[in-house]
């Protein structure tokens, strides 16, 4: 299964922000997050794991950034790091994920 970091100051600026109602949508798909294992997240159409082709859309250290999805609107994004899925960012607007 993968550990999550949740550490990345934005994504903490982003989950405060957020009303209630987005804020217990992302809280609950950490949690499921948590009972996968990466073969699985991977699979699971509900997290729709893609891989943002965008060149100019990087991870920290040039790492390939994926998105994932949390509810019809929003996604996190983040990259893996051995068994690590470090979360980025979140993105209320679906598009905003890709670097549009």
């Amino acid at each position: 299964m993968p550990v999550l970091d949740l550490n990345n100051p934005e994504f903490q600026r982003q989950l405060v922000a957020l009303d209630k109602h987005e804020r217990h949508a992302v809280i609950s798909a950490i949690g499921k997050l948590l009972t996968l294992d990466w073969h699985a997240l991977h699979r699971h159409s509900g997290f729709n794991w893609e891989e943002i082709k965008e060149r100019e859309v990087r991870g920290p250290n040039g790492e390939t950034l994926n998105s994932l999805r949390v509810t019809q609107k929003m996604r996190l994004v983040g990259y893996r790091n051995g068994h690590t899925l470090v979360l980025l960012s979140l993105h209320p607007d679906h598009d905003s994920a890709y670097g549009r």
